[in-house]
């Protein structure tokens, strides 16, 4: 634990990126048919119309828009999320101006922006980093109204992180409305899928409202051997306890089962780094025996109280219980292996545990005459994870065939080696206090000042090295100002510290130094065609210094081991998002990265240097029934920094829909993804690969009431 001295004016002049929570005006009552009552915006505010939305409040923190926010925000509406299937967060960051999807294998992934990667999701502003760095499994988007990711460093959302994204996840809430829709869809390779989701009161003054969410997801892949299961539910149940007490209860269930999984994936490059060619998308290294499923419950309650002058307070609790079990296979190119790979199986199970509570206070203060905003909070976070790995000896890197994986015909192993070293069981914590404040200096300029004050803490055994992880007290400043050009433009700038503790072991079985850093943006923000379009153009730079690279594998520190490396990353993002003309909705924009290294090498080639992403949609006007649309994804050359003779030229991906709206009930899609069919790999971060969908289609009928 740590102990502040108690709050004090000057220590209000610094205030950080963080509050949970949007500040509510008690005189916007929501009027029902029998009853008057108050209550949270984020329970009851209407979703966004179109591809322009307002970042919620747990993104940005102290309430603010796109425009009024000193740092690249996107937010996918719930509209855009349906006008293209973009049903997994995979499909949105992958639709994502300046996010770019390393999909390493068929169940996990991980996401980068601004040459790093990001690891902080979180759940209406609350969440823990990704174990490890990675997703498992997948996040299926059926529970959720929108999806903001704030670039660049997360100052605005917490103290810990990297200066890549945030991703915030903004649950759909019971309304005081009845509503209703049931979604049924079929695709390429025997995809079915149903969404039903169900909303309204559950009393006749609507003080108390529900709502139940269920999705399930299966079919077979292009990938040999591979096919996938989801199972998707969430409830809710919102209490207006008074006019000023809102109290929300919700579970959320995803679950994924996976057949075929690959764990790795192809072997790019030979024993000699010569570059290996296959003939099909369709290879996949995994064998009949394999399974992967991942299974992950997320329960919260949350309680906000609205005072008399526009502050109101929030206390979130969330418990999350995330499950593993696979039986996986391996491989990789082996000079010393007569085959020329080495293989190796593996039954693994891993449980992870996390507890997080967050409590903030925000709303509006006057101090010299003007209207300035202010949140202060506190968050705790705790996290177990046990793992245990099984091997055997028939297939414990022992030599095998590439055409004996690629045709499955590699044997399932009797599991007979379980060592300790196999083992893992740990704890994370993290506590921290935290204060923002947004200040009116002027009519046009405002500034944005924050800090975070972090304590952190890990104990256990990790594969049998310990994980001792002890910070204390640690302050990460934030900083930023917009000045209001005209009404449609405002430039801004801002700065903060980067810092998030490490649990990656090195070679003498050390946990890593904390990775540490300094972030900067500047940019010019538009709100244009009588505010119906946000545009953006900024300017970032970031230096990390101890960042997690892997160096190579050894069991006697438990597997893979790392280095700290020192990274400089800059670049340009542009974006655009709204509605462009009638009828039109459009989202996109353009990247460009430049990585560097402590020598001042360009580093981290797998990622790409050009990314453009797109898309929109047009209601037409002789049939307004009628809408149409498309999206574009193309980036430039990537190469693998492990294996140079593994490149992946540039690349464009194309996609169609089309919408048709029978009656103010009924509705039809079609949707069209690859369209020329372009084949290309899916990541080269570790000279291994599996090859990208092919050309597909997915058709889907829509009631809503």
């Amino acid at each position: 634990m740590f102990k502040l001295a108690p709050l004090t004016a000057q220590m209000l002049a610094v205030v950080a990126a963080g509050a949970m929570g949007n500040a509510l005006a008690a005189e916007n009552p929501v009027e029902l048919p029998t009853a008057t009552v108050s209550a949270s915006p984020d329970t009851v505010e209407a979703p966004a119309k179109g591809y322009q939305a307002k970042p919620a409040s747990t993104s940005t923190r102290l309430n603010m828009t796109a425009k009024e926010t000193p740092q690249g925000v996107t937010s996918v509406t719930r509209e855009q999320l349906d006008d293209f299937h973009m049903d997994s967060i995979r499909d949105v960051l992958s639709n994502t101006p300046g996010v770019n999807v390393q999909k390493v294998e068929t169940d996990r992934t991980y996401f980068t922006a601004r040459g790093f990667d990001i690891n902080t999701f979180q759940y209406d502003g609350v969440g823990m980093p990704l174990t490890y760095g990675l997703l498992v499994g997948d996040v299926d988007t059926a529970p959720y109204q929108q999806i903001d990711i704030v670039h660049g460093a997360n100052g605005l959302m917490g103290g810990t992180g990297n200066p890549s994204a945030t991703v915030n996840f903004v649950r759909k809430r019971p309304t005081y409305t009845p509503e209703a829709s049931v979604t049924l869809s079929a695709g390429s390779w025997d995809k079915r899928r149903v969404d039903v989701d169900v909303s309204g009161p559950l009393t006749e003054s609507g003080n108390v409202r529900g709502r139940v969410i269920y999705a399930n997801e299966n079919g077979n892949s292009y990938l040999d051997r591979y096919s996938r299961e989801k199972n998707i539910f969430s409830g809710e149940l919102a209490f207006d306890l008074s006019d000023s007490d809102v109290l929300t209860l919700g579970f959320e269930d995803q679950k994924t089962n996976a057949n075929g999984a690959s764990w790795g994936a192809l072997p790019l490059v030979d024993a000699n780094g010569k570059p290996i060619h296959y003939s099909s998308t369709h290879s996949n290294i995994s064998q009949p025996w394999v399974y992967w499923d991942v299974h992950v419950q997320r329960a919260f309650a949350e309680w906000t109280h609205d005072f008399a002058n526009n502050w109101q307070s929030k206390l979130t609790v969330t418990g999350v219980d995330h499950r593993e079990d696979s039986q996986m296979f391996y491989m990789y190119s082996d000079a010393t292996s007569p085959t020329g790979y080495t293989g190796l199986g593996s039954k693994y199970k891993g449980k992870y545990r996390e507890l997080v509570g967050d409590g903030s206070l925000s709303g509006p203060f006057s101090l010299l005459g003007r209207e300035h905003e202010l949140t202060l909070g506190a968050s705790a976070a705790r996290s177990n994870g046990s793992e245990r790995s099984l091997y055997g000896s028939a297939l414990y890197y022992m030599p095998v065939s590439l055409e004996d994986a690629l045709h499955g015909s590699i044997p399932r192993p009797t599991y007979d080696i379980a060592n300790d070293s196999d083992t893992a069981d740990f704890t994370d914590r993290q506590k921290s206090l935290y204060s923002a404040a947004r200040w009116s200096l002027t009519d046009d300029l405002h500034l944005i000042t924050g800090a975070r004050m972090l304590s952190a803490d890990s104990d256990g055994d990790n594969y049998g090295s310990p994980r001792d992880v002890r910070i204390h007290g640690k302050v990460t400043p934030y900083y930023g100002v917009v000045y209001d050009l005209t009404p449609e433009y405002s430039l801004y700038a801002s700065y903060t510290e980067v810092f998030n503790p490490q649990y990656y072991l090195d070679s003498h079985a050390q946990v890593l130094d904390p990775l540490e850093g300094k972030s900067y943006e500047a940019g010019i923000k538009g709100l244009l065609l009588d505010k119906k379009l946000n545009v953006s153009a900024a300017v970032f730079h970031t230096k990390q210094d101890n960042v997690a690279e892997y160096a190579g594998y050894d069991a006697s520190v438990g597997g893979s081991y790392y280095e700290g490396m020192s990274f400089e990353s800059q670049g340009v993002e542009l974006a655009a998002a709204g509605g462009g003309a009638p009828g039109l909705e459009l989202s996109g924009g353009y990247t460009y990265v430049y990585i560097t290294d402590a020598d001042h090498d360009r580093a981290r080639l797998y990622i790409p240097r050009h990314q453009l992403n797109s898309a929109l949609t047009y209601r037409l006007p002789m049939a307004p029934k009628v809408k149409v649309g498309g999206n574009l994804s193309w980036q430039s050359k990537t190469t693998s920094d492990a294996a140079p003779e593994a490149t992946q030229d540039a690349y464009a991906l194309v996609g169609l829909m089309a919408s048709y709206e029978i009656d103010k009930n009924w509705s039809t899609q079609l949707n069209l993804n690859n369209l020329t069919d372009e084949k290309y790999l899916q990541s080269l971060r570790y000279a291994q690969s599996n090859f990208g969908d092919p050309r597909n289609f997915t058709a889907s009928v829509t009631w809503k009431y």
